[in-house]
């Protein structure tokens, strides 16, 4: 009976964990190009990875608008827009939520960078960033530097909200030294 018991536990167990393994593709490797998407902004515009060849990207994942983790760490990207900006870089904001949403939460705590709605979980998914619990689908908290040319320079899987910010500018005034500028 015991035996029967600790075999059922393991049965479930992996049923519990499956949900979360179907969504982990691998995130893009560093010194691979990154890949392209297109989806639309907060302002109801398209706004596609090639519009910004030739500066530094910030490509963030966050898992859903209005929580407090990921307030605090929209809040700390837009507290350095113009240090980004200093270092010819631009951040983009990724989560599942639709523009509607991202406009409200643009306009509640006041951000002017792009949140850009990924509905159909393609582009979360591409970047190895979507989690799923069961039916629930929402991006993990992952970001990407990547470079003018296109490529992943710096990938980001375990972040703290409240110091993230200042983590990704340590990282690209590093990897900008490396590359011999900033653009």
């Amino acid at each position: 009976m015991t035996h029967r018991v600790v075999i059922i536990a393991i049965f479930v167990a992996a049923i519990a964990v499956t949900p979360w393994m179907a969504f982990a593709a691998s995130v893009p490797s560093v010194g691979s190009m990154a890949p392209e998407f297109t989806l639309p902004s907060q302002e109801g515009t398209a706004v596609s990875l090639k519009d910004y060849r030739g500066k530094w990207v910030v490509l963030y994942f966050y898992p859903k608008d209005f929580t407090s983790g990921c307030t605090i760490e929209a809040h700390n990207f837009q507290r350095d827009q113009p240090r980004y900006q200093q270092k010819g870089a631009v951040v983009l904001g990724v989560s599942v939520q639709d523009a509607d949403s991202h406009k409200q939460f643009c306009t509640k705590e006041g951000l002017s960078f792009k949140l850009l709605a990924d509905t159909d979980h393609k582009v979360s998914s591409e970047y190895g960033s979507l989690t799923s619990l069961g039916l629930v689908k929402f991006a993990s908290r992952h970001t990407f530097i990547i470079n003018p040319e296109g490529k992943v320079t710096k990938v980001f899987t375990e972040v703290n909200p409240n110091k993230h910010s200042e983590e990704v500018l340590e990282a690209l005034a590093e990897l900008q030294k490396q590359s011999g500028g900033s653009r």
